[in-house]
């Protein structure tokens, strides 16, 4: 039975990643055939299509009171974002950062950390209330993220726009590509939640670890794909961009939405995850503005002219994430 879930969780994935994929090729086309410029395109359509794994999931986990593996999933996924796809990515290849994403937009992904933790602690600095996310913080978040967007299509304006070699698809292949890729992403999220949900049941462990672990990872595939490929082109600020712009993305949107649908109550232990997101944001803006994490532990303090995540940065990267996988399940 574990057998089955884990091929039909693997299976529910897949639909996910490839939905998302399918999605943003229609759309993308469709938009071009109706005449929307390629920054359009890129700010709304692909910049959504790369978080849509995570938003099916937490929409249908949230539609299921599955909770747990809503938050999880965020949480999850924005570590698995920086401390393994990046630290797999300078593995390959050193990654330069440009100056605007070492100081504005890393930046704003840690806000967007900070300020879901403070949300997310209301039993801590009230006790005599419950920690939950509700219709009020999700409009707040909601509000950041139009910040965000605000923010990113100044930026665009200034340093040029979105562009993309891929040919526009005919209207009615653009339409069929599109429905197919939502057909996918709806039935992709209700089989990786399902089965998720299931598998934790099964062999005993909580919801909330399996959206931290497998159900992170998995809707993560996408960012995953495009930065260790970015990496290998040696194209480093659509590396960086894309896990940056994503982890902002699940927060202020993918969470914003998920507890306006349905309130999400916090466990005391997703904290200490939040708290680790927020760690994982901080070494990254360190690392880029302050040289080699190595060297600063060894009290050999030196400011970098170039932003740069080297091999050694990565690999201490890939030591945090495996210390951090080896945390939960000893915490269970």
């Amino acid at each position: 039975m574990i057998a089955l879930n884990i091929l039909l969780f693997v299976a529910g994935v897949i639909l996910l990643v490839k939905g998302a994929d399918w999605l943003v090729s229609g759309a993308s086309s469709l938009a071009r055939r109706v005449g929307m410029s390629e920054l359009a395109i890129g700010l709304t359509i692909v910049a959504f299509g790369t978080s849509m794994p995570e938003l099916t999931v937490n929409v249908t986990g949230a539609l299921k009171g599955s909770t747990d593996i809503a938050i999880g999933n965020v949480i999850g996924s924005n570590l698995a974002n920086i401390l393994l796809i990046l630290g797999v990515s300078a593995l390959i290849a050193p990654i330069a950062i440009q100056t605007s994403t070492a100081w504005k937009e890393i930046p704003f992904a840690l806000l967007a950390a900070t300020t879901l933790f403070i949300m997310a602690s209301d039993a801590t600095f009230d006790p005599t209330t419950l920690s939950i996310l509700g219709l009020g913080d999700g409009l707040i978040l909601i509000s950041f993220f139009l910040i965000f967007l605000w923010y990113t299509f100044g930026m665009q304006a200034v340093e040029g726009e979105y562009q993309t070699n891929e040919k526009a698809l005919s209207i009615p292949v653009a339409l069929g590509i599109l429905l197919i890729g939502i057909l996918a992403l709806v039935a992709g999220g209700k089989l990786t939640v399902d089965t998720a949900v299931m598998m934790a049941r099964s062999i005993g462990i909580s919801e909330a670890f399996i959206g931290l672990t497998l159900v992170a990872v998995g809707t993560s595939l996408p960012e995953l794909v495009t930065s260790v490929v970015a990496a290998l082109k040696n194209k480093s600020a659509i590396a960086v961009g894309n896990i940056v712009g994503s982890n902002i993305f699940n927060i202020f949107f993918v969470l914003g939405i998920t507890s306006v649908i349905r309130p999400l109550p916090f466990a005391k232990a997703l904290e200490t995850d939040l708290l680790f997101t927020i760690f994982a944001t901080l070494m990254l803006f360190f690392v880029i503005h302050n040289g080699n994490i190595v060297r600063r532990i060894m009290l050999f303090w030196r400011q970098r002219k170039n932003h740069i995540i080297s091999r050694i940065d990565g690999a201490s990267m890939l030591t945090a994430y495996i210390l951090y996988i080896a945390f939960i399940t000893w915490r269970g």
